[in-house]
């Protein structure tokens, strides 16, 4: 994984429905950012094509549809990820432990520019 702001489109397996599309910025071992309703903050190790790593997320702003119910019922969860990259593009697989239940989900990374 190179350094840099990257897009995230990640969506929810194991039929749970949620997605969300952010943007994070990785940078020697750590990483951070968010998008409209959620931060996160992080770490990762880099392996010959591959990445794992962990992520905490919490919910900075409310959503204004009354009807949009937040995944992570507004509390702070810690994610872990394991995934591939090639080139500008990478993959993760994680798992997030919201209360006493496990969602997994999926995502997708593309790298936007240095940063």
């Amino acid at each position: 994984m190179k350094n840099g702001l990257y897009s995230v489109h990640l969506h929810m397996t194991d039929g749970v429905q949620g997605r969300d599309s952010s943007v994070l910025v990785l940078r020697d071992g750590l990483l951070i950012g968010g998008g409209p309703h959620y931060w996160s903050i992080g770490a990762y190790t880099v392996g010959e094509g591959t990445w794992k790593g962990y992520l905490s997320t919490n919910q900075h702003t409310p959503f204004s549809d009354p009807f949009v119910r937040p995944l992570f019922a507004g509390q702070e969860v810690t994610s872990g990820f394991s995934g591939t990259f090639s080139g500008d593009e990478a993959e993760v697989f994680g798992t997030v432990l919201v209360g006493t239940r496990s969602m997994s989900f999926q995502a997708t990374l593309k790298w936007l520019a240095d940063a």
